[in-house]
């Protein structure tokens, strides 16, 4: 639509516009409130998105994501806060339907990605046999919940008593920690992959690796192109950020 009064479309108008807002405060601070710890700015409290009010549940929490909006210069970008964002999500969004994150956890568990397995080439199997078959038998000796393989893409439906078993252990979590599941089991694609984050069986590094055993194996044959390789370094740091969340929950 053209606007009459600029000559210009509003697409072309929205070009001229930087794409984030500016900084609009000098200092950032926490401060403990009932029910939690929040954020100041030049001493007024952040809010989220939806406007209910930004409490953290610890101030090693609250700290962390202060450094954040102290990081910002200029202008304010919302990719470089992924803890933030994270924070925003679980006031808005996530607090009051915990039920509902671990049923999406558990579509994810009934299709993970460390159960489909390539039938070839060998050097990729062998990649997904090293990473992923370890992370399959904890689950079956450590959560009680043992998973069918496959090879290919052909569906293959897991025992209901293992889904039972992935949900008694989320059940576990509070909103911050099913959050944070949440998001590492959407960026690896695998529910058992975020549980051995949570629960300690692997590091952060360790979990992202497995996760994109596929996408490093074509990658190695390949190449990578540069806009794939900084999208995945933005899901890298969502992924990092949310497995860091379960170390600042214990402050």
């Amino acid at each position: 639509m053209i606007d009459q009064k600029k000559g210009a479309s509003g697409a072309e108008r929205a070009k001229d516009k930087p794409s984030h807002p500016k900084r609009f405060y000098k200092d950032v601070t926490i401060k403990d409130e009932p029910g939690g710890v929040t954020v100041l700015l030049d001493g007024k409290p952040v809010r989220a998105p939806g406007k209910a009010a930004f409490l953290l549940p610890n101030a090693v929490l609250a700290e962390a994501i202060a450094e954040e909006w102290r990081g910002q210069r200029a202008r304010i970008d919302p990719a470089t806060m992924p803890l933030t964002r994270l924070a925003n999500s679980i006031t808005d969004g996530v607090k009051g339907h915990e039920e509902a994150v671990i049923g999406d956890i558990l579509n994810y568990a009934g299709s993970d990605l460390l159960c489909y397995r390539a039938e070839g080439p060998k050097g990729l199997v062998t990649q997904q046999t090293m990473h992923w078959d370890p992370i399959v038998a904890w689950a079956k000796q450590d959560l009680g919940a043992p998973m069918r393989l496959t090879e290919g893409v052909m569906h293959v439906t897991q025992p209901p008593e293992s889904l039972e078993a992935l949900r008694s252990r989320l059940q576990h979590f509070d909103s911050w920690s099913l959050a944070a599941l949440h998001v590492m089991t959407g960026l690896s694609g695998s529910a058992l992959l975020a549980l051995s984050v949570a629960l300690g069986r692997l590091s952060a590094e360790e979990a992202w690796g497995a996760g994109h055993v596929d996408e490093d194996w074509q990658i190695s044959q390949w190449g990578e192109d540069k806009e794939a390789r900084v999208r995945r370094e933005s899901r890298r740091r969502d992924f990092s950020a949310s497995a860091r969340i379960f170390d600042l929950l214990r402050g």
